[in-house]
């Protein structure tokens, strides 16, 4: 089994900054990525980053040269720094990890329980 635990949500105004962290736990063979989704309601959870081997990142291009994605995999730890934030942004925001425990062979997706992000003046 592996845990991800979101912080860093929280309430800030347009044009602000936030960081978001994500920890992954448990007994972990690998991690091949991780990411960042969101979730508003009555609306498909949709994708805002991930991070894979080689420096690989992708983002959504509603958060294209705001949004920056970065892993400390010594750690299995995955950060969104979110820049020049827009009420558009409000959201549930959710970890996700593609990960191998050490008690099975395949890889599997792992979710956080998610971190609420307001914009809002």
């Amino acid at each position: 089994q592996v845990q991800l635990v979101e912080s860093g949500g929280g309430l800030v105004q347009p044009g602000g900054s936030l960081r978001l962290s994500c920890v992954a736990s448990g007994s972990i063979f690998n991690i091949r990525a991780m990411g960042w989704y969101r979730q508003v309601p009555g609306k498909e959870r949709e994708l805002v980053a991930t991070s894979s081997s080689n420096d690989n990142t992708n983002y959504a291009d509603s958060v294209k040269g705001r949004f920056t994605i970065s892993r400390d995999t010594a750690k299995n730890t995955v950060y969104l720094q979110m820049n020049s934030l827009k009420p558009e942004d409000t959201a549930v925001y959710y970890c996700n990890a593609e990960a191998k425990p050490m008690s099975l062979y395949a890889w599997r997706n792992y979710w956080g329980q998610g971190t609420q992000v307001t914009v809002s003046s």
